[in-house]
Formats: structure tokens, C-alpha cells, sequence
């Protein structure tokens, strides 16, 4: 391990006891509830990924990419269900049906609290091979009749030239954060704008990538949280595999950012989810499996976001993961991919088990609180 001096968080030495792969040692959140929102039958699509959560006028939507069997596959497009408790969802809606010149796959959600933002990642296809990837998106304002497709737009008024992580959320000023894996390659860099609905003005922070051979970046799909100094951190999954979480640190609002250093945090490299509770204290789901294993799936925390000290359990391995049920090109069991909101009193991570099983798991804030 390098940096470590320098990362812009750290873990508790031992938090995590990788001789009980299933748990990591940890205790289960208390309160913890687990929910399906989507499973697959003999007659539906088998193969479900990168499912994302977002309340808006009295329910909680999901949205995520759905295919027949393999995961990116030609056949894909983006479903989504709603819920009015958290526990209870309808059956899977069209959000973007399947495209004749390439696939979508979902962006994420944001909303004004007037206005429902569903942002979409397009993937043009030239002879059954997949191009460059860009962003567009489509509202709503009672989430069920949606606009067509417009290009997200950077500061400069042109469409942004990349995909989106399903992760925007704001600073306590308003401000959005996300990041766009920019074209040509899949380069990732931080993105922001003050523009409300979060459709205009998006603009690239500087960050220096960490050197990596073909076109994609080091760092990947990341998340962010802030510490309690106000200092920016973002996470992200590491391709040169260290099987450890990669940050970087912005103190003036996204606009700059340092070099990504690695932490001494484990991940399976995975998608994570990072944010900050109601009183601040920071976050992370993820896999710390020091492995590929995507199991278990934990909650890890900070009360100012430089040590995390605090873990529970969310989803363990063994008795606590369904077994697989249909094979598809890049499935696999275990948790992938968790994103997270806070609704009504609850942290509610979603996730998609097996990639199949569409599923959340919520836990009552309460329980998250440092005893």
C-alpha cells in the first residue's frame, strides 16, 4: 500500500476480518429490511444492473438496465418501478425502450422537487460494436409521462461529451456533483453545476488522472461525500486493481481536485454509493471484500469524514444471498453496484443481487447514529 499518509480519508485498522468473507465480522445493521423490487421470472428479462433510487412527490422510483440474458446486451433498455412505502413496487415500466442503433443504459435520477430528471447513457453500435457513449435525458413532473430525449448540456451550451455516474447529489449550497466518463475512452472526471434541475451548465473540474495503459482511466464510477472541514472527497473504484478504493480531495466546491492516491479502504472493484446522513456524517456502501467478490454488501462510517470507524453489515454471503438462477455474460453472484438515498427517516441502498434480483435494503437512520 502507498499514500496512505496522504489519502484524503482512512479506515480503522482491522475493521473489516477478511477470514469471515461472508460478514467481514461485522454486525447487521439493526432494523434492517430488505425488499425486492424486481424478480425475474421464465418469461421476463433474467439479466438486471445498476438499479438507482430517487423519491419525488410522495413515492420512491427505481430505475435500472434491463436485458434478456447478458448484461449489456443488444437487447437493452431502462425499467423503472415506483413505490409509496419503500416495500411495495409495481411491476417494471418502459423508461427508454430498446434502440435499433445502439442500447441504453440508465444515468441516474435528480429532481428539483418540481421537475423528475431521469438522465440515460447512450451507446451507439457500428457493426455490433459498441462506441463511445454519451448522455441524455428525459422529465417529468408526476413521473409517469416523459419528454424526449435531450442532450445534456455542458457550461459551454454543447452536449457532454460522455456518459454520466448515476450519482449526483448536492453540497449543503446547492450545488450538484457528479462525474462524466468522457469520450474518447471511458476518462472519468468530476462534473458540476449550480443549474437546480441539473440539465445545463455542467462543467469539468481539473484532476490529474493516475497514469493507465488504453482508453479507459485508472479511476472509475465514482461517488463523493464531504468531511466536516468542507472539504470534497471522491471515490473510486481502482482498474489497476489494488482492490482498494482510489480518492481524490477538492476544497472549492468541485472546481479542482488532487491527484487520485490510493486508501486503505478494501473493495471488490465495484460501483460504490457515498454521501453524507441528515447531521453530516459520511458514508460508503460498498463490497470491501479485498477481492472481486461482490459480498458482502457494508455501510462504513465517519463522523467527520477522515476515519472511518463504524461498519454494519447490510447483505452477507452464505445463508444471505439467493443462489443465481439464470447464467448471463458478466453475472455473477453477489451485491453489484449499490447506490444509496435518504428517505423518510431511512438510508435505502439499492443494488442488484446476482444481477438479477433488483432488491434494496433500507436501514432506519436511528440505527446509523454513533452510540
Amino acid at each position: 500500500m502507498a499514500h496512505i499518509e496522504s489519502s484524503p480519508f482512512q479506515i480503522t485498522p482491522n475493521l473489516f476480518d477478511h477470514s469471515q468473507p461472508d460478514t467481514l465480522g461485522l454486525l447487521c445493521a439493526k432494523g434492517a429490511e430488505t425488499f425486492t423490487i424486481f424478480r425475474p421470472r421464465d418469461d421476463t428479462d433474467k439479466c438486471s444492473h445498476g438499479v438507482v433510487l430517487m423519491p419525488f412527490k410522495g413515492c420512491l422510483y427505481a430505475q435500472w438496465q434491463s436485458s434478456s440474458q447478458d448484461e449489456d446486451g443488444a437487447d437493452t433498455w431502462v425499467a423503472y418501478s415506483r413505490s409509496q412505502n419503500g416495500k411495495d413496487w409495481t411491476e417494471p415500466m418502459v423508461l427508454m425502450p430498446q434502440s435499433e442503433s445502439g442500447f441504453y443504459t440508465n444515468g441516474g435520477w435528480w429532481t428539483d422537487g418540481e421537475t423528475f430528471v431521469a438522465y440515460l447513457n447512450f451507446w451507439p453500435c457500428e457493426d455490433d460494436i459498441r462506441q463511445g457513449g454519451h448522455t441524455r435525458y428525459i422529465t417529468s413532473t408526476d413521473g409517469m409521462s416523459w419528454t424526449a430525449p435531450q442532450p445534456l448540456l455542458d457550461n459551454t451550451g454543447q452536449p457532454v461529451k460522455g456518459v454520466f455516474e448515476q450519482d449526483p447529489h448536492t453540497l449543503p449550497d446547492g450545488r450538484i456533483i457528479s462525474a462524466v466518463h468522457e469520450q474518447p475512452g471511458l476518462v472519468v472526471s468530476p462534473y458540476y453545476t449550480d443549474d437546480p434541475k441539473g440539465l445545463t451548465g455542467w462543467t469539468k473540474g481539473r484532476m490529474q488522472n493516475l497514469p493507465h495503459p488504453g482508453p479507459e482511466s485508472r479511476e472509475m464510477e465514482p461517488s463523493w461525500f464531504y468531511r466536516a472541514d468542507g472539504a470534497i472527497v471522491m471515490v473510486f473504484r481502482d482498474q489497476a486493481e489494488s482492490f482498494h478504493k482510489l480518492a481524490s480531495l477538492s476544497t472549492d466546491r468541485g472546481a479542482t481536485w488532487s491527484t487520485p492516491v490510493l486508501t486503505n479502504m478494501p473493495d471488490s472493484r465495484s460501483k460504490q454509493s457515498a454521501g453524507n446522513l441528515p447531521d453530516g456524517t459520511a458514508f460508503q456502501v460498498s463490497n470491501p471484500s479485498n477481492c472481486r467478490t461482490r459480498i458482502p454488501l457494508v455501510i462504513t462510517l465517519s463522523q467527520d469524514g477522515k476515519l472511518f470507524d463504524r461498519a454494519y453489515l447490510l447483505r452477507s454471503g452464505g445463508t444471505g444471498l439467493q443462489p443465481l438462477r439464470y447464467p448471463g455474460q458478466y453475472k455473477r453472484p453477489g451485491f453489484s453496484y449499490p447506490k444509496s438515498v435518504i428517505w423518510n427517516n431511512f438510508l435505502y441502498a439499492a443494488y442488484a443481487t446476482n444481477k438479477e434480483d433488483a432488491e434494496i435494503t433500507r436501514v432506519p437512520l436511528s440505527s446509523l447514529s454513533k452510540d
